[in-house]
């Protein structure tokens, strides 16, 4: 699958040709199910000007193209919904991935007011954030319900729910950001209460024949913050709720969250909850070798494989890993689409005619 990848590079919300094209190559690569990025279940729930959003049914007919699009070439349309909380009204990365500045205010990107689990700024120097009261709490999860509804109107057969890297849901479930007094907050069920709540809604709204996704971040990587234990125990309860399955990231809650980096090193995660929770897992995170997505899921340690920026690189990277782990099955390019075979095909014969000259 591919993995979720925010690009910032909508407008108010719609997603258009650079997304089509951008989302359409993966599936043109023969990636089994491709997800679109993080979509803003808000307009305040953005994280940055470029978002894409579902917060209108003005979403629905873009988004409606592209669903249309990957279906058609083979690929399962899939899309995430979130939240920013407290990290919304940002720069985009390539902008400073900071608080909005002057250069922005110029283009009349002006900061917008944004809500939280509490009060207190991502980073000092940041916005703070509305604390949501339980009753704007209702109204939230009204918003990811209608948000499911017109992910569906789209087209898309997998929704997922955004509750990993330090976002809305996410900051409710990790001690580190969630300080509340009341009943969302103190000890670890109480934190698990809103997202459940929201979980919930978004599987009563999805049909129950459709594949329900939730992305956690397994662990912090700060004393006193998430781990895996933690994650396993949630896992648990989204499954009561009808999740299908646990999309395993990780950090992204605190800044001082630092993941070891390592060819897999998420893979982990996704192996315990996999087995502890009794729920299929997604792995992602530096899978980058064919040989090494294909051990992964021989070893049984998950149960889909999640490709990010290694796509990025090479968006034929599922027809490659393909050919690379089978050659002789693969070596008429059976698997390509029809306006590339013949092409590469006859390239094939030209490179062993000058193999053997």
């Amino acid at each position: 699958m591919i993995s979720p990848m925010c690009m910032y590079s909508a407008q108010e919300g719609f997603a258009d040709d650079f997304h089509l094209v951008h989302l359409g190559r993966f599936a043109l690569g023969g990636f089994g199910l491709v997800m679109v990025e993080s979509a803003a279940v808000e307009n305040r729930g953005r994280i940055t000007y470029g978002d894409v959003g579902i917060w209108s049914d003005d979403h629905i007919a873009p988004l409606k193209k592209v669903a249309g699009f990957l279906k058609a070439n083979g690929s399962v349309p899939a899309i995430q919904l979130g939240h920013s909380g407290w990290k919304g009204s940002m720069q985009r990365p390539w902008e400073g991935d900071g608080k909005l500045t002057d250069e922005q205010f110029a283009k009349g990107e002006t900061p917008w007011d944004i809500v939280g689990v509490g009060a207190e700024p991502f980073i000092d120097g940041w916005l703070n954030p509305h604390q949501l009261t339980p009753e704007e709490l209702l109204q939230v999860t009204e918003s990811y319900r209608a948000a499911t509804r017109r992910a569906f109107e789209a087209g898309f057969e997998v929704v997922e729910m955004h509750a990993a890297h330090g976002y809305l849901l996410s900051s409710f479930l990790s001690p580190l950001s969630n300080k509340r007094k009341d009943e969302y907050g103190g000890d670890r069920q109480r934190r698990f209460r809103f997202p459940l709540e929201v979980a919930k809604t978004i599987r009563d709204e999805w049909p129950a024949h459709l594949p329900m996704f939730v992305r956690v971040s397994a662990v912090d990587y700060v004393p006193g913050g998430v781990e895996i234990e933690d994650t396993v125990e949630f896992a648990k309860q989204i499954k009561e709720l009808g999740v299908d399955l646990v999309d395993c990231s990780s950090a992204g809650v605190s800044p001082h969250g630092r993941p070891p980096r390592a060819f897999g090193f998420q893979v982990p995660f996704a192996d315990r909850v996999k087995h502890e929770a009794g729920l299929p897992t997604a792995a992602v995170g530096l899978i980058t070798k064919p040989e090494q997505a294909e051990h992964i899921l021989a070893e049984g340690k998950a149960d889909l494989i999640a490709i990010a920026r290694e796509a990025l690189i090479n968006p034929n990277w599922a027809l490659s890993a393909r050919a690379a782990l089978s050659p002789t099955q693969n070596a008429d390019f059976d698997e390509w689409p029809t306006q590339y075979k013949v092409w590469l095909v006859n390239r094939q014969r030209v490179l062993r005619e000058i193999e053997l000259a």
